[in-house]
């Protein structure tokens, strides 16, 4: 038994899906099965009920659940412990944010704490939504910024506070006939060609649902030409005029001159996105709470 067929087996276990979990880990499928079955060789019984679409666990595969995750956080916190004893320090977090989010003011905050706490350690990944909730839900993460493109609020595992509310602005290329605008409706880009940014890497979360309803309440239903969770894609689209896209201006707001890229803010009262805080309730990790409770005094 080890930490890699751990993992695999709790991602499983919450996919329901050992195509699910190879993606997530950039593995082929057939690497999944050979760990999952190994795990089985190893603790003498079947974990997965693999006759049932979509698969399920067994009753064993159900008590070994919280015990595998479990293993895994002890793990994890055991391997920091070392690491911080190895590199002198009091402490170390590790925090995942989503891709572009390098472009806000993040920054401030994590070196203003660093500052604050000189002695701690900290680590940072940079994920789409869907690897950062994974992350967080596996205990990789003490704590991740990102867009709540999987629901995460609705976990009773979770907690989380409002880090950001991002103006969303429309990147079109220079030559476009609206790109001399202050400002511009959603409605009035009926019939573009859009490149659509999404916040998760299957085109299909609950954070998409909610950008997509922004069109229907417009009056219309978009025209994406394409889709992709990567803004350096999407902005390079746009550049050579396949078409606009409607982005964060937290990634914007810092391109010094942009080739041949215009950004128009959006107006209306709902054209934001909220980049949100989280980290697991069981999570005791005492930078972890400092990080969160500077949070709360924040909003006070």
């Amino acid at each position: 038994m080890n930490q890699t067929q751990l993992r695999l087996f709790v991602a499983a276990a919450e996919s329901r899906s050992f195509t699910k979990t190879a993606e997530q880990f950039f593995i082929t499928q057939a690497a999944v099965t050979q760990h999952i079955q190994a795990l089985e060789t190893t603790l003498g019984c079947e974990l997965f009920d693999r006759r049932r679409r979509p698969m399920q666990l067994t009753p064993s595969g159900k008590s070994f659940y919280e015990d595998a995750k479990q293993i895994l956080r002890q793990m994890s916190a055991a391997a920091s412990r070392t690491k911080e004893a190895a590199a002198g320090e009091s402490g170390s977090l590790h925090i995942g944010f989503l891709k572009g989010y390098e472009r806000s003011d993040f920054s401030l905050t994590a070196r203003s704490f660093r500052r604050a706490n000189p002695n701690t350690f900290l680590t940072f990944e940079r994920k789409s939504s869907d690897q950062l909730a994974a992350g967080l839900m596996q205990g990789r993460f003490d704590l991740i910024y990102t867009w709540d493109s999987t629901n995460l609020r609705q976990s009773p595992e979770v907690e989380w506070r409002q880090a950001d509310r991002i103006r969303l602005v429309a990147a079109l290329y220079s030559a476009h006939p609206l790109a001399g605008r202050t400002k511009l409706t959603r409605a009035e880009l009926r019939g573009e060609k859009l490149l659509y940014m999404s916040p998760s890497e299957d085109f299909d979360s609950y954070g998409d649902e909610a950008f997509i309803r922004l069109y229907r309440e417009a009056g219309y239903r978009p025209d994406i030409l394409y889709r992709s969770a990567d803004l350096e894609v999407i902005l390079t689209m746009v550049a050579a005029e396949e078409g606009i896209s409607i982005l964060p201006d937290y990634f914007t707001n810092k391109l010094v001159g942009a080739d041949n890229l215009v950004f128009i803010p959006l107006r209306g009262v709902k054209e934001h996105e909220e980049i949100d805080v989280f980290w697991r309730r069981d999570n005791t990790n005492p930078l972890r709470v400092e990080w969160t409770a500077a949070l709360d005094n924040t909003e006070n």
